[in-house]
């Protein structure tokens, strides 16, 4: 299979766009089957945007091709973008939240991918959105940002290029899939993050993959079981912890309350020698031990709500480390960002897998001093990979991810600061 031709907008020079207009930067010539400059995919709810830069492309000599206009009625979704891109000389994809989430969108880019791989098309993705979650299977492709005041400039330079010029300069071999490794992929995010409390745990979509990762998971009952794993911190704990601690901590009260003011009571008709006062202290006691109840539950729901963010948050990091073990066999590692957003990570482990079964393969344990790695430990490590961000001085790596920190280097290091329950 041959090599995907990647356009580095850094290698692009910015031009006028006077320039642009001259004999020297006509449109390249359309040759044998090409009827198109462009195969231009996008979101529809990114019409005006796209529509917008087509007229531009258009005014400009270059012939455009899309789906609202060019394809042919009566055919298939299918056949109808296979023949576009293979019709056109480059591919244009316009990368917006919308764009991710739609599975057309998704299959018009990893068939833009496929043709390309077979005749050699640059593929030039925009990103129309920051923080867009690019689809793993575009990772390793460079993008022109939408909002750069150079734009214009660069993507017309790249359209006006011949594609054996591009092949000659900018050409980056398609890489193996270990290129994804390490990255982040689109975050899950709460189905109740509108109502959730702070305090509370958020409860995740486990009756769907994601379009996104149905391109990497082979079993997907992993994930579903693995997303089980972490909802259940929401469904187990709350009530009957915020309960079952106060009553405690109110029993303990009233016995206390109890202790002091029955011995008070007892020295004081012990002294007068009067019935009477036993009896009214006897009342007295149980007003104050109501009184008492109210208090102690409104202090530990104080202290409650004070302490469950934290402990609410350690819970779903060690769900999220079990839920791990699942995902780790699909090369995935979620991360708990927050009590409403999860991380997943694009990671392979089998060499840090193999460092542990060397470590401790005289103890015959390796596999479970992996296990508990990825229980107490990878929560944290997918987390420091999504915001490429450690906790400590990353040196030169020299570990199994390159270009990063491993597993088994960030287990090392944490080793150092934190004990291994």
């Amino acid at each position: 299979m041959d090599p995907v031709i990647v356009v580095d907008a850094a290698d692009i020079q910015p031009v006028s766009t006077e320039s642009l207009r001259g004999p020297l930067h006509a449109p390249p010539t359309l040759t044998g089957s090409e009827r198109h400059h462009v195969f231009v995919s996008y979101s529809s709810t990114d019409n005006q945007w796209t529509h917008s830069i087509i007229n531009q492309l258009e005014s400009r000599r270059l012939q455009v091709c899309y789906h609202e206009r060019d394809f042919t009625p009566g055919r298939t979704v299918l056949e109808n973008m296979s023949e576009c891109i293979q019709e056109s000389q480059k591919v244009l994809l316009v990368l917006s939240q919308e764009f991710v989430r739609s599975r057309w969108c998704l299959l018009e880019a990893n068939m833009s991918l496929f043709r390309d791989c077979l005749e050699r098309k640059p593929i030039i993705p925009v990103l129309l959105e920051p923080d867009v979650p690019i689809p793993l299977h575009l990772c390793h492709l460079t993008y022109l940002d939408a909002s750069d005041p150079g734009f214009m400039k660069k993507l017309l330079k790249v359209l006006y290029t011949p594609n054996q010029q591009l092949q000659s300069s900018t050409v980056v071999p398609f890489q193996p899939p270990s290129i994804y490794n390490g990255k982040a992929l689109q975050p899950l995010v709460a189905v109740n993050e509108e109502e959730l409390n702070k305090w509370n745990p958020g409860h995740f979509n486990d009756m769907n993959v994601p379009d996104q990762l149905r391109l990497i998971i082979e079993d997907q009952e992993k994930y579903k079981q693995a997303i089980r794993i972490i909802n259940r911190v929401a469904e187990n704990q709350l009530i009957m912890c915020f309960f079952g601690n106060g009553v405690l901590l109110t029993l303990f009260l009233l016995f206390v309350n109890s202790v002091v003011a029955f011995t008070s009571i007892v020295i004081y008709a012990f002294v007068y020698d009067s019935s009477l006062h036993v009896s009214i202290g006897l009342q007295v006691i149980g007003i104050l031990n109501v009184i008492m109840v109210g208090i102690g539950f409104l202090i530990y729901a104080i202290m409650w709500k004070k302490d469950q963010t934290k402990n609410n948050l350690r819970a779903m990091q060690k769900a999220a480390g079990e839920a791990n073990i699942i995902l780790s066999e699909e090369k995935l590692l979620i991360g708990c960002m927050s009590n409403s957003k999860l991380s997943l990570v694009y990671v392979f482990l089998d060499g840090c897998k193999q460092e542990f079964a060397e470590t401790f393969s005289e103890d015959g344990n390796a596999e479970n001093m992996f296990k508990k790695a990825l229980r107490y430990f990878s929560s944290g490590y997918a987390c420091c990979l999504t915001k490429r961000h450690f906790p400590f001085s990353l040196g030169s790596s020299g570990g199994h991810l390159e270009g990063g920190v491993c597993f088994c280097q960030y287990v090392s290091q944490q080793l150092r600061t934190e004990q291994w329950e």
